[in-house]
């Protein structure tokens, strides 16, 4: 864990157990086989109280057709799950809006502290939305289950003291921000096309708009009405483009690399660019070439590097937008503020839009996209 439990939360934890929510069968490892508790009970239980995720469906619950799998719903690894809890800061009679109810888990342990009667929680999967309410009623708990989309939020039950979401978002819908009470809090994950990485606490304030500080460290799927499905050569670089070539300086590593604080900054600038890897391509002389694109696919850029000289990459770039330009711009930004890591940046959702800003919304900074 990242810290102590709470007692308020120890205490919902051992009247809400995990392991009665987890449902029979999960799914386990880089490849995502199935575990069913009747055949596997030491090693499904193992998954259930490790500090870490467990996958528990895949493909949006359909049979994966051509044998690909990809997690679609999980339950959260438990150290994240208290530390949300803890940033929410809930207390017993706030109404609480829970954005995907999953397992039905995190449900359980906010109405738990908050109170009968004041947890609403929203799924967008009818069979998640189903099992979850199940679960919850057979432990005696009760909070009101919303089959629906929620981006929507649930307006029926509003106003709200806290609104927390299990999914990350790319924008914050603005029916959040009109159903929580002035002076309530928003916690959500949140991810760029760049990167899937930091969470997002904000307060309502009178006027309608929300702002507050991103913080580090968490990972959550994305909300599923605000997901891409892009490829590279199917969907962006096509047979009849002709790029320009020009070089750079910039190694791609330092903008793709395993610096999440300097990936964070990039996704905060370049809102709708996101990167892909390609590790050998079949291109003589470039052991490694990074992909840049924008999500309406209209431009792109690839950065080659030739497996020996790192100070000099080629770069080629095609598009309305000279990506790469973008990218390198994004970066000396960056640097430029000392590096800065998500705890220094926010972002204040107002009527008219998002700004994210650096160390004070007073200060915002570029943004392209």
């Amino acid at each position: 864990m990242d810290a102590p439990v709470a007692p308020e939360w120890e205490r919902a934890a051992w009247n809400v157990p995990r392991s009665a929510f987890v449902p029979e069968r999960v799914f386990l490892g880089e490849n995502l086989e199935p575990c069913n508790r009747a055949d596997a009970p030491e090693t499904w239980l193992r998954a259930v109280y490790a500090n870490d995720s467990v996958v528990t469906q895949i493909n949006d619950g359909e049979d994966p057709d051509d044998g690909e799998r990809w997690a679609s719903s999980s339950a959260s690894a438990p150290s994240i799950v208290f530390r949300m809890l803890h940033m929410l800061d809930v207390h017993e009679g706030h109404r609480v809006l829970e954005i995907g109810t999953g397992t039905g888990w995190n449900a359980g342990l906010l109405a738990h502290v908050a109170g009968p009667g004041n947890v609403t929680t929203v799924e967008v999967d009818p069979a998640l939305a189903r099992k979850a309410g199940q679960r919850l009623r057979k432990e005696g708990v009760t909070a009101a289950v919303v089959t629906g989309d929620g981006a929507e939020g649930y307006a029926d039950n509003a106003p709200y003291d806290r609104l927390v979401a299990t999914c990350s978002v790319r924008s914050v819908p603005r029916p959040w921000v009109d159903q929580v009470k002035p002076g309530g809090v928003i916690l959500t994950p949140w991810e760029s096309p760049w990167v899937c990485y930091g969470l997002l606490r904000m307060t309502v304030n009178d006027s309608g708009s929300a702002s507050g500080p991103f913080s580090p460290h968490s990972a959550f799927m994305l909300m599923r009405n605000q997901r891409s499905n892009l490829r590279i050569f199917r969907d962006v670089v096509l047979d009849d483009h002709r790029p320009d070539e020009s070089t750079t300086t910039l190694p791609p590593w330092r903008v793709a690399g395993d610096d999440l604080a300097a990936q964070f900054a990039m996704g905060l600038q370049l809102r709708d660019v996101w990167w892909a890897w390609h590790d050998n391509p079949d291109v003589e002389g470039v052991a490694s070439r990074l992909w840049v694109a924008t999500t309406d696919a209209t431009s792109w850029a690839a950065v080659d590097w030739d497996g020996k000289s790192d100070d000099r990459f080629t770069v080629w770039q095609h598009g309305p937008r000279p990506l790469w330009s973008e990218v390198e711009a994004a970066h000396a930004w960056w640097l430029l503020h000392d590096r800065p890591g998500p705890q220094r940046f926010g972002l204040t959702v107002s009527v008219t839009g998002e700004s994210a800003w650096l160390d004070h919304p007073d200060q915002p900074i570029p943004a392209t996209g």
